[in-house]
């Protein structure tokens, strides 16, 4: 879907877990734009912060009102889609020895939000068949139902990056929701602005052809909200407006 961007469009970066820090975002929005403001979530909604039930209960509700939110798909969402299979599955973009519930990527933190303990020496069997009873259906729905890209006349948002010199309606999925280095590295424009999270930075950065949003809400930092007018961006902060410039 393209939208026009005569009116502002907001964005929020990388939520992991983080239901009050979500639930601040949206005031600074809703001061800013208005309730009806569109907004889009660039994903990871879960893992490492202590309610991602609470923030996927929140972001069902609120589409449910017919809210005009947008949300994307990160790789962590697609994590625990992929955990809630018939029969897990894992990502293969991980590194070896890497796998949802290991104690650095936060799966163990979403489950607990749904009252499933990972104890030691568990079989994944276990932990598979009280997830499936514990997570509700609509949890599911929402996740599968992630988009991986949106845009406006202007913008593109996704959650980690594109592949340079690939047309966006090309983009393959592992690179939306994985892709690093080629993306970072890349210094020449984009078919359009690319607005990111993925890869924590200290502050919301605009690097000429990319803004990344991600500024570490999943290890207790702060969640970045920030604003667009055509390719004008700003960041939203209790007081009001911050520039964003390359």
């Amino acid at each position: 879907m393209t939208r026009s961007t005569t009116s502002p469009i907001y964005a929020i970066g990388d939520i992991h877990g983080q239901l009050e820090m979500l639930e601040q975002a949206l005031e600074r929005i809703e001061a800013d734009g208005g309730r009806d403001a569109p907004v889009v979530f660039l994903g990871d909604f879960i893992d490492r912060g202590p309610d991602s039930r609470g923030v996927i209960d929140l972001l069902i509700r609120g589409q449910a009102e017919g809210r005009d939110w947008i949300t994307l798909l990160g790789n962590h969402d697609r994590m625990f889609a992929w955990f809630m299979e018939d029969i897990p599955r894992q990502d293969p973009h991980m590194l070896v020895g890497y796998h949802w519930l290991h104690e650095r990527i936060g799966g163990i933190e979403t489950l607990e939000s749904y009252g499933v303990a990972v104890a030691e020496r568990t079989r994944l069997e276990e932990v598979h068949a009280a997830a499936r009873a514990a997570v509700p259906d609509r949890h599911i729905t929402f996740l599968q139902a992630l988009k991986t890209m949106h845009q406006t006349d202007d913008l593109a948002f996704v959650h980690a990056g594109i592949k340079p010199g690939v047309p966006l309606h090309k983009q393959a999925e592992n690179d939306l929701v994985w892709i690093r280095q080629p993306f970072h590295r890349h210094t020449e424009q984009h078919p359009k602005l690319i607005i990111h999270g993925h890869t924590p930075v200290d502050t919301p950065t605009h690097y000429g052809n990319r803004i990344n949003l991600d500024t570490g809400a999943g290890y207790g930092k702060p969640l970045t909200t920030a604003v667009f007018e055509g390719t004008s961006a700003w960041s939203l902060s209790d007081t009001g407006r911050q520039s964003l410039t390359p």
